[in-house]
């Protein structure tokens, strides 16, 4: 009689954890994002959020914690509580964890890679007033004129300085680096002719383009962008072996119980192959991903191991 109760008891101590572990989640989950409101990552973001919050049953909040090169979010979301509930939304910056002197976490040790969202190319674009019609005649120009011929980026470190950084290793280019606070700034450098040309997303010079003040020389990725189809790689344009394709993805603290990774994984992955995501986020110029852990860990961890070398070779100083 003594232990059938004892048993009885047991069971019900242990029935609400299991009844918690299967219904999550059981509360709305945070989608940390380390930029403003209003750009390309935020919106992606904002995109996958909705979506997964109509496949769970649960609504998924996008907060935006910007500063500090998105590092302030991945801190907060590296100490948060490892219990399936905050996410980080990161682009490929956080591959690029030797561009700060000190961190106070480890991306390699504390994130686990939920769900790969997309890629995302920049393209390279110049000054129309640049006697230079394609990549090969650019990289000409700035071996005979070294030094004369600069470039805008969106700051120190920023993907589109470590794109030409890229650029000029493979290539041999000499250009000048012209930081900028921010894409829109360096965008403006470019079109009033203080800088001759940049790194930047496609559908934020499409216009540009399309009106003749900015003339693209070649796309980042390794296939052409769907936003300038008619616009070659810069691997095909003349440096074999370029490739800087940002990404977007979600990571979860590497504590976090497997269930609600392998939950958010599987979901991701049914959220990316919906139509209505896929043309949203080819209009911001990301090309989808399938999505899941198997795709985004592999990738992750070649990302980390590809970005340090080209920011050593750039000699580029820790921020």
């Amino acid at each position: 009689m003594r232990t059938a109760m004892l048993l009885a008891l047991a069971g019900g101590l242990i029935l609400p954890h299991l009844g918690a572990a299967q219904s999550y989640p059981a509360r709305p989950v945070r989608l940390v994002v380390g930029y403003s409101a209003g750009g390309a990552t935020d919106i992606a973001a904002r995109a996958i959020a909705q979506k997964l919050s109509s496949q769970i049953g649960q609504q998924v909040i996008v907060e935006n914690r910007p500063g500090a090169g998105s590092t302030l979010a991945m801190e907060f979301v590296a100490r948060s509580a490892p219990d399936g509930y905050t996410l980080l939304f990161s682009n490929a910056t956080i591959a690029m964890p030797s561009l700060f002197k000190k961190l106070a976490f480890d991306m390699r040790k504390d994130f686990m890679p939920v769900s790969l969202v997309g890629y995302g190319q920049v393209v390279l674009v110049v000054h129309p007033s640049l006697p230079v019609k394609s990549v090969k005649e650019l990289v000409a120009l700035s071996k005979r004129r070294p030094g004369e011929i600069n470039y805008g980026s969106a700051g120190v470190g920023s993907f589109t300085h470590l794109a030409m950084a890229l650029f000029e290793s493979l290539s041999g280019a000499k250009i000048v680096h012209v930081p900028y606070k921010g894409s829109s700034q360096a965008s403006i450098g470019v079109l009033t002719g203080d800088a001759q040309m940049l790194f930047s997303s496609p559908a934020a010079v499409l216009v540009q383009v399309r009106a003749g003040r900015l003339r693209p020389l070649g796309a980042s990725g390794t296939r052409r962008t769907p936003v300038m189809p008619d616009v070659p790689t810069i691997a095909e344009a003349g440096v074999p072996g370029y490739d800087a394709t940002s990404w977007y993805g979600m990571l979860m603290p590497s504590a976090a119980p497997k269930a609600a990774i392998k939950l958010l994984s599987d979901e991701s992955v049914k959220a990316l192959a919906a139509s209505d995501i896929q043309t949203r986020l080819t209009k911001l110029g990301i090309e989808p991903a399938k999505g899941g852990v198997d795709e985004f860990g592999p990738h992750f961890a070649a990302e980390l191991a590809k970005w340090a070398k080209v920011i050593k070779a750039a000699g580029i100083p820790p921020q």
